[in-house]
């Protein structure tokens, strides 16, 4: 019996999740399984967007059927060779013998290698940015090459501004039912294996994966649709931005992770020493790992994730110990970087471990090996207590310091964005134009009368407007709102922009303007009473005339938006000095700034502009 579920009007998840599989790519252990995703866009044209596993392909055609319902398949579009996505490719072709398979110039090779079916007459090769038209979705094919194959491609679908990624965005794991990443409890639940997943499926490909941010930086993203694990269509940002990290091998987080390799317990017990004195010093969230017990893939996940990394092992066979030499080798093979280590050795009379660790780890890049190392003959005596003191301490001043607060200005701006700031759309509408931009200051007044305040921008094209109309709405705006509707209604003028060209998620109220009717969990329609000038801006003082709740969607604050919603800062190049708006992002070249330099996207001035480099 088919099993499938719908995202939007016309696509379909046709996938299925496998729970029995123990190791993924016959390495990885998966206990919580994993998914197969393959996609159905029913357009004038119908199309499928990869295939599945073997395991997983009687449920697959079931579902491919039932969605198809005795329509033919006209394209079947491999984005990924790897055969737990296209095993199933040569059993679609025979049961739809009309379909077109769609490819780029390394993939219809690997096509010839892995099947017997006539691939040059039923393929169509794509290249970089090629556009193929089905009716009213128009895809773009956009190369992902070495993530993690040479062949693969990502697709982004024009019309509904959906990206099927590949094997870019996925995670270990089964799909319960909850398709979307905003059903479950991703961060504590799913974060770990999407973690382990990029680091040691993709993670050597640190650079390949920064290549293709760049181009997805490019496109407006509302949904990604991976191979593997759930879809994405809320915090998009928030996702990308683990990617920003893992693959510029940035630690994500400023935090000690403790391998160790031990026979007898002494080598153990020195790291539990170690990991106690750290946490004297005020070092939280110390992690362990035994390197017998623990699969080297999630050790590879944790030193990704964290800034500093502890290796302790015994001398085994004059060599270090051989599940320590397994995860240092997947550590080099997995180009970590960029990470502070402290090295502890054991070995009760000849011990050689310390120093074959050092070389292993001198052989990565950017990998500041501490001097203070411990060393131990056996067990750990008075003087080594004091060496793993030593290490301590040196991992401790090694640590970020607390950012110091400059208070020699008797007005700090970065206090204001301590207030619980909102944020709004703000529209208008003089004749037949309709215009609209983002606010962040609308309060309620008073509850008996209803009455709301609003401060806008005179820059603004609707502070104009409400002088001239008197009247606005206001659309308060949830948690789900994508960075692109920021943009929209934030980064442009209405004076030479139509914000609303293209832009469907809206509906009128009785006075006529238009309000967001996705993004936003109610709206507030008024009329103006009184204005007060305040140099750059006019404060509105209006009634309410009409509101309306429309979901129960969380309201997106200031701090949701910038820690969530918004992409951090990154410069094209790691080497490249500049300043980076704080608001917006966008990126100012150079040694110093005007002082009278304002933001081209956002308007803000260079108050709200960071150094980077």
């Amino acid at each position: 019996m088919y099993c499938v579920k719908k995202l939007q009007e016309d696509l379909y998840w046709v996938g299925a999740s496998d729970r029995r599989l123990a190791l993924f790519e016959n390495i990885y252990p998966i206990s919580r399984g994993v998914s197969y995703n393959a996609y159905v866009v029913l357009d004038e044209k119908t199309v499928l967007m990869d295939t599945v596993d073997h395991s997983v392909s009687t449920q697959f055609f079931e579902n491919l059927e039932h969605v198809l319902n005795g329509r033919p398949l006209d394209y079947l579009v491999v984005n990924h060779m790897e055969p737990d996505h296209c095993a199933t490719v040569e059993e679609v072709v025979r049961r739809y013998p009309g379909v077109t398979v769609v490819g780029n110039a390394k993939t219809i090779p690997m096509l010839r290698n892995f099947f017997t079916f006539d691939v040059d007459s039923r393929s169509l090769e794509v290249k970089e940015f090629d556009t193929l038209c089905t009716g009213k979705h128009t895809f773009t094919f956009v190369m992902a090459t070495m993530v993690h194959w040479p062949e693969a491609m990502v697709t982004y679908d024009v019309t509904t501004k959906t990206l099927f990624s590949a094997d870019a965005f996925g995670t270990f794991g089964a799909l319960n039912g909850n398709i979307f990443a905003d059903e479950v409890n991703f961060e504590t639940e799913w974060l770990d294996d999407m973690r382990r997943y990029f680091t040691n499926i993709v993670g050597k490909y640190g650079t390949q994966v920064q290549a293709l941010l760049k181009k997805a930086a490019t496109i407006e993203i509302e949904m990604i649709c991976p191979l593997h694990g759930p879809v994405w269509r809320k915090n998009i940002g928030w996702f990308i931005d683990k990617y920003q990290h893992w693959s510029r091998y940035q630690p994500e987080e400023n935090a000690v992770m403790i391998a160790y390799g031990s026979v007898y317990g002494n080598t153990e017990n020195a790291a539990t020493i170690l990991a106690n004195e750290l946490a004297d010093r005020g070092i939280r969230n110390v992690v362990m790992y035994d390197v017998s017990v623990t699969h080297p893939s999630v050790i590879v996940a944790e030193a990704f994730r964290c800034s500093h990394l502890v290796f302790a092992s015994t001398t085994y066979n004059a060599n270090i110990f051989a599940n320590m030499e397994t995860v240092l080798t997947d550590l080099q093979h997995h180009n970590l970087q960029n990470r502070v280590v402290g090295i502890i050795q054991n070995g009760s009379w000849a011990p050689t471990s310390g120093q074959l660790m050092r070389e292993c780890i001198s052989s990565m890049k950017n990998m500041t090996i501490l001097d203070a190392q411990v060393n131990i003959l056996s067990s750990v005596k008075d003087a080594q207590r004091q060496q793993l003191e030593a290490l301590a301490d040196a991992i401790a001043d090694s640590m970020p310091k607390p950012v110091v607060i400059d208070h020699s200005q008797q007005i700090e701006p970065n206090a204001m964005f301590k207030l619980s700031y909102g944020l709004f759309v703000l529209t208008t509408k003089d004749g037949d134009k309709d215009n609209g931009c983002i606010i962040n200051t609308v309060t309620q007044l008073t509850d008996v009368k209803k009455r709301v305040t609003i401060a806008v921008n005179k820059a603004n094209l609707s502070h104009d407007t409400i002088l001239k109309t008197g009247v606005f709405n206001v659309s308060v705006l949830t948690q789900e709102a994508p960075f692109a509707l920021f943009q929209r209604f934030g980064f442009h003028s209405g004076r030479d922009t139509d914000k609303f060209e293209g832009f469907a998620c809206t509906e009128r109220s009785e006075n006529g303007l238009v309000y967001l009717n996705k993004y936003a969990n109610s709206f507030l329609s008024c009329k103006v009473t009184e204005t007060y000038d305040y140099d750059t801006h006019t404060l509105f003082v209006a009634d309410v005339t009409e509101a309306r709740v429309l979901n129960n969607e969380p309201s997106i604050t200031y701090a949701y938006y910038f820690d969530n919603t918004k992409p951090k800062p990154q410069p094209a190049d790691p080497e490249q000095k500049g300043y980076v708006c704080k608001i917006c992002g966008y990126f100012y070249e150079g040694e110093d700034i005007p002082a009278d330099f304002i933001c081209p996207l956002c308007k803000h001035g260079v108050a709200d502009f960071e150094k980077i480099g």
